[in-house]
């Protein structure tokens, strides 16, 4: 490390990767600080079992939200494959065993599925025309991500369609929900792109659901998630090497102890092992939470985000059979949906809200491996086995407060309970062993988040997500990133225009720093 840089990134998540490839090509002085021995924050791939040659997607593990644009500017070649399925939820109803498979590639079957499960065409219209209406809302807000902040007329005018942008933006994602579906599993179905991380109840007046429900659907214009082929750690490893290449200096282990940015200047202390070393930097930028870059600024960082999640990750000897009857290869393909009725859901964070776990948590399942073998080795695909990735809704920390451990094998116990009511065969029958014997399934509660990775209360969004636009005039033309510190701007989750794997955040600091220099 040098005395001295034009950039100093607090944190090697993907998007402080984009921000020092960005300086750095641009001819700055970039030094980047990781905590952890390896670059990528939260999305990175790692071989999780002893013994084991896969390599999951351990923390994040889909992206939706990556422009092809930052791509494209630092020549990064990573595939993102899409997924033929797009989502199956089985149900069980007068003793029937049943599912809603949702197959972007036949429509026919689509259409099909809905009529066996409500038995007319009317909730398949229904979905076709929610759906038109997300995409009229993503062609038109997906372009504005790496603009500047417009105002909220500025992007009401934009989106051109008062009754989307009012059922979107204005009310309650829930009045939209159940003004346009009528089956439980389909409204179910379509809110979890609401509570994704986010414990909130579909109709809460503070719309941080809307808010997190349109950064699930405005993706790449279209909202279809992709899976990245190699997994996470294909794509920050990409952007790792386009940092590396355009100069940024990238150094692991450092943690970042403290931001001195008084005056005109900035510090940055850096711990490498059992010494610290101040850093002199002409501007800071954070890729951690807002929470945390308040306590290494020594000002007050308010309270402590809330997250809500169970991720669990599993990996199996064969995929197991479900009772519906619907092949596991097409079942497991997209995103699994169990116990995520609406009238559960709400339940579900009604518990929650109490601070008890939920009896019944709603949950998704998904299988990377299907739709990219190679993170397995040869012979580890060849014999049949996959990965499983399992997300919990509405399980924030408080559900894991007291024995933590005993409380995560609980939830944990819970969810494939709930897996195991729709299957043939129990899902712990179908776990492959690591070396030394043990079920290959491993799960991060919000507390193992904050251990982990860093981030406040676990929260996978840094905080609450922000619309992508301006409230205040004040901030209309900005970037979205930045602080009331000079020279001090954010470029993670946190930000304005943040939340997920995308990048934007880190591109928007980057344009910042250089629009100003």
């Amino acid at each position: 490390m040098r005395s001295r840089y034009d950039a100093v990134v607090v944190g090697g998540g993907h998007n402080g990767l984009v921000a020092a490839a960005l300086l750095a090509r641009a001819g700055r002085s970039v030094l980047v600080c990781e905590r952890r021995p390896v670059m990528g924050g939260a999305a990175v791939s790692e071989r999780v079992f002893p013994g084991v040659d896969a390599r999951l997607s351990r923390y994040a593990y889909l992206v939706s939200l990556m422009p092809r644009r930052i791509m494209a500017e630092l020549g990064v070649r990573v595939r993102l494959m899409p997924r033929r399925i797009a989502s199956y939820s089985p149900f069980e109803r007068d003793g029937r065993h049943g599912g809603l498979l949702v197959d972007h590639s036949g429509p026919a079957a689509t259409r099909a599925g809905f009529r066996a499960l409500t038995g007319s065409d009317a909730e398949h219209d229904a979905w076709l025309r929610f759906g038109a209406a997300t995409e009229r809302l993503a062609r038109a807000v997906f372009p504005t991500l790496l603009e500047p902040l417009p105002t909220r007329a500025q992007l009401r005018a934009r989106v051109g369609d008062d009754a989307v942008w009012d059922a979107f933006v204005e009310r309650p994602i829930g009045e939209a929900v159940e003004d346009v579906f009528a089956d439980d599993l389909v409204r179910g179905v379509v809110l979890t792109d609401a509570l994704i991380g986010t414990v909130r109840d579909a109709h809460d007046p503070g719309l941080a659901q809307n808010r997190c429900f349109l950064y699930h659907v405005i993706g790449d214009g279209t909202g279809l998630w992709r899976v990245p082929e190699g997994g996470m750690g294909a794509l920050t490893g990409a952007l790792e090497d386009a940092a590396r290449a355009a100069g940024a200096e990238l150094v692991t282990r450092a943690e970042v102890v403290a931001v001195r940015a008084e005056g005109a200047d900035r510090e940055v202390v850096v711990r490498t092992g059992d010494r610290e070393v101040a850093v002199g930097a002409r501007h800071v930028v954070a890729n951690v939470a807002p929470h945390v870059l308040d306590r290494l600024l020594s000002a007050d960082p308010g309270p402590v985000p809330r997250g809500g999640q169970l991720k669990v990750n599993m990996l199996l000897r064969r995929l197991p059979r479900l009772r519906s009857g619907v092949v596991p290869e097409d079942a497991f393909a997209g995103t699994l949906h169990v116990d995520e009725g609406y009238a559960a859901l709400a339940e579900a964070h009604r518990e929650a809200s109490e601070g008890r776990m939920p009896a019944r948590p709603p949950f998704e399942v998904y299988c990377h491996s299907l739709t990219d073998p190679g993170i397995l080795a040869p012979p580890l695909a060849a014999s049949g086995a996959h990965t499983l990735t399992l997300f919990g809704l509405h399980m924030p920390p408080e559900c894991f407060a007291g024995d933590h451990d005993a409380a995560r094998d609980a939830a944990v116990a819970r969810c494939l309970a709930g897996l195991d009511r729709h299957l043939e065969e129990p899902i712990a029958d179908c776990l492959a062993a690591d070396a030394e014997g043990r079920p290959c399934l491993e799960a991060h509660t919000p507390q193992d988040l904050e251990r982990e990775l860093g981030m406040p209360g676990g929260h996978i969004f840094h905080r609450d997500l922000s619309w992508p636009f301006a409230d205040d005039p004040e901030r209309a033309g900005t970037w979205g990133v930045e602080t009331d510190r000079p020279g001090v701007v954010v470029c993670g989750a946190g930000a304005v225009r943040g939340g997920g794997v995308s990048g934007v955040p880190g591109r928007n600091a980057a344009m910042c720093i250089l629009g100003s220099t």
